[in-house]
């Protein structure tokens, strides 16, 4: 039989294990995400973005078309949470729902409902026929 003393002396405490694992830093690898050089050579030069529009923008292409989804034809993104999506962007929410807004009205995406979003592949109507886009007949 095994006693008390053996087992308290085989357990470390949570304060011990969370310095040992604060020695050992997590190592993250780099990861890219394809963005068609027409946001840099057209999008940034012809609308003035803030850095809130920008941020949120770049978040949502990254979902629908870096990231694995199921709706990356149809350009859909999947659910996504507001307070979520602030919090990975160091962003206040009303900062989120200005920038949303401000990118539906430059049509880069659009609301199917609260929290799913279409984003165009190449950002505008125009440069999604230059490039013949489709999305499955979602465009309106």
């Amino acid at each position: 039989m095994v006693d008390l003393q053996s087992i308290l002396a085989g357990h470390r405490s949570k304060l011990a294990r969370e310095k040992s694992s604060d020695q050992n830093p997590k190592v993250y690898s780099p990861s890219f995400s394809e963005i068609p050089d027409i946001f840099f050579d057209d999008i940034l030069v012809r609308y003035k973005l803030s850095r809130s529009e920008t941020l949120v923008l770049m978040y949502l292409y990254r979902k629908v078309w870096a990231s694995n989804n199921i709706f990356k034809k149809h350009g859909i993104s999947q659910l996504l949470s507001h307070t979520e999506m602030a919090n990975f962007l160091a962003l206040p929410i009303e900062d989120i729902h200005v920038a949303l807004r401000k990118l539906e009205e430059y049509a880069f995406i659009e609301i199917i409902r609260s929290g799913q979003y279409f984003v165009r592949r190449y950002f505008t109507k125009d440069l999604d026929d230059r490039f013949e886009q489709t999305y499955d007949n979602f465009e309106n």
